[in-house]
């Protein structure tokens, strides 16, 4: 394929974003992009007049050098000159005004693009997450979205402006020969080839440098992170980090002048020609002014006119090839943005099950992970009736936390049914299946926010009651935690911010667990709730499982048999599947895998299960 047809695909695939970048950018900020439509016109009628206005400057001057300085000779000079300062005043205010009301634009549609993105994301599957594909295209498309619609707007703008300009100086110049203004042009068609070949290979250095820029960014999230401090520190890891971004860094840059150094030579060239050709023509023009064929009025205004259309051609293709380069790298965004989520409402939803507290049936489930060498899940069932506590108990990779993922619909199985209250969860609406469900996660989020705010998180919807905040947080055993705190509820966690106050791993996981239990949906799910408790507060935890629990169906994962030990019924999982099942006492003299465990841990006696 030729570069020329290369250029020309190119061109018609990206065509397609501009109508919809420009409903962007106006659903964005339409009164302020009307305002600046309003004054591009008047930019690009100005310079026009002032044109006109020279050569009727010059041509009076003249007549006063022949005549004499009369009074009647010098106004017929004032006037339009007069008009000439006034419309420089004007273009002034103009352009003041244009900046400010770009300045508004820009932040409009940035604000606007961040809400489109932040909607996207919210709305993926988790399973997308999990692509480096996909986090390859959120890069691009947030990093390149914020500014590019605004450029590409003050792009058009421009191109709107100068191509304005340059129609009517056209006009004055084909007085002078009907090819004056297709010379104009034709010298600046090589610059037009250089810029737009140039746009291309940009982009797709782009595309192509993507996961280098990436790393470079995990490379310096990792040295100046709190979060990962301890064990660079500990490990004497930040000169090896540091190494690696400055390596990565390194070739960028250098591709990066690679491409420079090609572009500059390219424009040396298409600037050459395009010098002589406009030295061919002004002398043309000035021979006619010498043999008397036109005035001088009429050399001021061809050399202002033909000046200001070079400047204009050459901005107007500069201009056409950062439209191009914009048009190009909004294919991220709009590429992204086209990304559906797999998991969606049905299109004939259910009614959410009205049994309260509902049963949880799991029949014949197998799933696996995108990409994934091996299923977690083949055939697996599973029951939890109504208003019970069950425990999960396995091997790491056995499947537990997956379990979770498919209750709350993060993720749908490739085969079998995942029901709540008798309803398959996929015949639901996504929003009532995650309001039937409330989770403690085994890592929880650490919000920077207020314990109040931290703990009402789950209840965005309507405003918690202080006897409610207060009942959560003495079942999540955090009460300790808010006392000691030197603005009880009104404490703001973590560093993040001025003011607040960091807590350990396990107080941080109690405050999750009251985040969670004061949610009221009908099934909680906690994925090790005692983990990071000592063995004082896992003790009066699991004592008030059952009041925890409530009018709930509990599913809880544990590794921890004293913990297991007080749910209704126990599960035991391993390689996908459910190998085991009873209460602490069955499973006992079941003489299976729990029993084995808990006697390699505590003997034959075991704790007093009382």
């Amino acid at each position: 394929m030729s570069a020329t047809t290369d250029l020309a695909t190119t061109f018609r695939n990206q065509l397609p974003y501009l109508p919809r970048a420009l409903r962007l950018v106006w659903n964005a900020a339409p009164r302020w992009t009307a305002a600046w439509l309003f004054l591009l016109v008047g930019q690009g009628l100005l310079p026009v007049a002032l044109v006109y206005l020279t050569r009727i400057v010059v041509d009076r001057l003249t007549l006063v050098a022949g005549t004499g300085a009369s009074w009647e000779a010098l106004r017929g000079v004032l006037l339009p000159g007069g008009l000439m300062a006034g419309l420089i005043l004007l273009s002034e205010a103009l352009r003041a005004g244009a900046r400010l009301v770009r300045t508004a634009q820009a932040d409009h549609v940035r604000d606007h693009v961040s809400g489109l993105i932040h909607e996207h994301t919210i709305a993926a599957d988790l399973a997308q997450f999990e692509s480096p594909e996909y986090h390859d295209r959120l890069y691009r498309a947030r990093t390149d979205s914020h500014e590019r619609p605004v450029a590409l707007v003050q792009n058009l703008g421009a191109l709107m402006q100068n191509a304005l300009t340059l129609a009517a100086m056209a006009l004055v110049l084909v007085q002078f020969g009907w090819w004056v203004p297709l010379v104009l042009v034709a010298s600046t068609a090589p610059a037009l080839a250089v810029v737009a070949r140039h746009a291309v290979r940009r982009h797709r250095w782009s595309v192509h440098s993507t996961p280098d820029s990436r790393r470079t960014w995990y490379y310096d999230w990792l040295l100046c992170t709190r979060e990962t401090a301890p064990e660079i520190r500990i490990f004497d890891l930040g000169t090896r980090f540091s190494h690696a971004f400055q390596q990565i860094r390194d070739r960028l840059r250098r591709q990066r002048l690679v491409l420079s150094r090609a572009e500059a030579l390219s424009e040396m060239a298409a600037a050459g020609f395009a010098l002589a050709t406009t030295g061919a023509l002004l002398a043309w023009m000035v021979s006619r002014t010498v043999s008397g064929t036109v005035t001088l009025g009429d050399l001021a205004m061809f050399l202002q006119a033909f000046v200001q259309g070079q400047k204009l051609t050459r901005s107007l293709l500069e201009t056409v090839g950062q439209t191009w380069a914009n048009m190009l790298f909004l294919e991220n965004l709009f590429g992204f943005l086209a990304v559906e989520p797999e998991i969606s409402d049905p299109s004939q939803p259910l009614a959410a099950p009205s049994d309260r507290p509902p049963a949880i049936r799991v029949r014949g489930v197998g799933f696996a992970y995108p990409d994934a060498r091996a299923p977690v899940f083949s055939d697996l069932d599973l029951e939890v009736p109504a208003g019970s506590v069950a425990a999960l108990l396995g091997a790491n990779g056995a499947g537990k936390s997956t379990l979770f993922k498919l209750l709350c619909r993060l993720y749908d199985p490739q085969s079998g049914v995942v029901e709540i209250g008798g309803t398959d969860l996929r015949d639901l609406p996504i929003a009532e299946v995650r309001q039937l469900v409330t989770v403690l996660f085994q890592e929880p989020v650490h919000f920077s926010e207020t314990v109040r705010r931290n703990i009402t998180l789950g209840e965005a919807h309507r405003e918690a009651t202080l006897p409610a905040l207060e009942t959560a947080v003495a079942a999540a055993g955090a009460g300790g935690i808010v006392t000691r705190l030197p603005d009880g509820l009104d404490t703001i966690l973590g560093t993040w911010f001025a003011g607040g106050a960091e807590l350990s791993v396990g107080e941080w996981q109690r405050i999750a667990l009251a985040r969670a239990i004061l949610r009221p949906s009908p099934v909680l799910l906690l994925d090790e709730p005692t983990s990071s408790m000592d063995s004082w507060a896992e003790s009066a935890w699991v004592r008030n499982l059952g009041q925890l629990a409530g009018s709930r169906t509990v599913i809880l994962i544990t590794h921890r048999l004293t913990t297991a030990m007080h749910a209704d019924r126990i599960h035991i999982m391993d390689e996908g599947r459910v190998v085991e099942s009873g209460s602490h006492r069955e499973l006992l003299e079941a003489d299976g895998a729990y029993k084995a465990a808990w006697v390699a841990q505590f003997g034959d006696e075991g704790p007093r299960t009382d």
